[in-house]
């Protein structure tokens, strides 16, 4: 049976999908979609924040390093809680968090504060992407959960347009305060949509109960959960496509196309605009091609990486001082499809567990993408001061990461496609079986 084929095809258990799933699901992404807007919001404050905390640009940096850090520690612990409490408990407890944290962080009167207010508002920014693709996958039906993800995905990054559209003229146009204050306003808004209207599965389709065994139970599902190549793949094809794009738009993107290709803050701005629009553009893309050609995943994957690594190397090796303007938008094109091409990892994780691992499956596949960011910010930093802001040797880093998460998927593919068959065949079994 061909991949495509049995992806097209109803499987066991399928939930039916439909308005009434829409309607839900899309309750998870609004609050998906301001917890973006608020991860993001620092992205267009960097200099205010400088002058409001009087800190210098290391300090500066570790806002961001500190929010992707908590984050990426969150994945597990909020999969579990996912997998046992269920998505809108913990959806609720990650915008009451977040908001909390965009409040804090509006009335910060100091560094320290500030700081504690962006940790925060990471550990409940962590607790949004994992629940709604556990939403997803509650209630629509399995063959249209890549197209199901990659929407989720387009709708953060319209997250991150907004923040630097709309909250960047707030912040000059009405001051910190107000406009931190204000934008908190909206995690309030989705936190009562959840409260009165999102449910976590739809009637006929409840989860069997899961008896909670403690500590022992925990390892148990990060350890079933790892067994699986699937699992490990996915989070080996996160890590790979993701942290180019992010590391670019998060912090370094404009220094480098200002001080490094002298462009202006304005021009520096679109290019970085034009990143998050080719994101939502190819995220469609990928989801339909997807949804379509299972096999098709780890092509694209693989294709987004070398693509992103050519064009890394031809701008950063380009003979004159500076690369011309078409080669980097080029380069900001080709970013945009990072993000898509990192939700590919979900993908290979969520076949290869069972209903009641997808939470814990989902955490570790999503580690990937922030470990790799959080390496790459650190590792551009410390090449920047140890070479007089040499932005070809900082940024060359980038490629040591992709070779080795490159390594890792050639490794575990033919694994993890020989796992995802068996569990497929026995999917189809149990469907036909009727005990006597």
């Amino acid at each position: 049976m061909s991949s495509a084929t049995s992806a097209g095809k109803a499987l066991p258990g399928d939930p039916p999908g439909g308005r009434r799933a829409i309607a839900v699901w899309g309750i998870g992404v609004a609050v998906y979609f301001v917890a973006v807007i608020f991860r993001t919001s620092l992205g267009v404050a960097g200099l205010d924040a400088a002058d409001r905390f009087h800190v210098n640009a290391s300090a500066l940096s570790t806002f961001s390093i500190l929010q992707l850090l908590v984050y990426a520690g969150m994945q597990i612990p909020v999969g579990l809680l996912v997998d046992r409490l269920g998505t809108k408990k913990v959806l609720g407890i990650g915008v009451v968090l977040f908001t909390v944290g965009q409040l804090g962080f509006a009335f910060s009167p100091s560094y320290g504060m500030a700081l504690a207010s962006r940790a925060l508002l990471g550990c409940g920014d962590a607790m949004t992407f994992i629940s709604v693709l556990r939403l997803g996958s509650r209630w629509f039906p399995a063959r249209r959960g890549p197209m199901v993800a990659q929407l989720a995905g387009l709708v953060g990054m319209a997250g991150n347009l907004v923040s630097t559209l709309v909250l960047a003229r707030l912040l000059h146009g009405i001051g910190w305060t107000a406009a931190f204050a204000g934008s908190a306003l909206a995690g309030v808004v989705v936190l009562v949509l959840l409260l009165l209207f999102l449910k976590d599965h739809p009637e006929g389709h409840e989860p069997e109960p899961m008896p909670h065994q403690g500590a022992a139970y925990v390892r148990r599902q990060i350890a079933l959960s790892w067994r699986e190549p699937g699992t490990r793949l996915g989070l080996w094809v996160h890590f790979t496509t993701q942290f180019p794009a992010m590391v670019f738009l998060l912090l370094w993107g404009m220094p480098f196309l200002v001080e490094a290709q002298g462009l202006s803050r304005g021009t520096a701005g679109g290019l970085l605009t034009l990143v998050v629009l080719s994101n939502m553009a190819v995220g469609l893309v990928y989801g339909q091609v997807i949804a379509r050609h299972h096999a098709a995943r780890l092509p694209l994957a693989l294709g987004t990486v070398g693509a992103t690594a050519a064009l890394w190397a031809a701008t950063l090796a380009y003979p004159a001082d500076r690369a011309p303007m078409w080669l980097l938008v080029v380069l900001c094109t080709v970013l945009g499809a990072c993000g898509p091409a990192s939700m590919i990892g979900f993908d290979f994780a969520r076949p290869a567990n069972p209903p009641e691992r997808q939470g814990t499956a989902s955490g570790i596949t999503n580690m990937g993408g922030f470990i790799a960011s959080m390496t790459t910010l650190f590792a551009i930093g410390v090449l920047l001061d140890a070479t007089g802001d040499d932005y070809t040797v900082a940024f060359s880093s980038v490629f040591v990461l992709q070779v080795l998460g490159v390594t890792q998927i050639l490794r575990l593919r033919r694994r993890a496609a020989r796992r995802e068959r068996e569990r497929l065949v026995a999917s189809r079994v149990e469907t036909v079986h009727v005990p006597v």
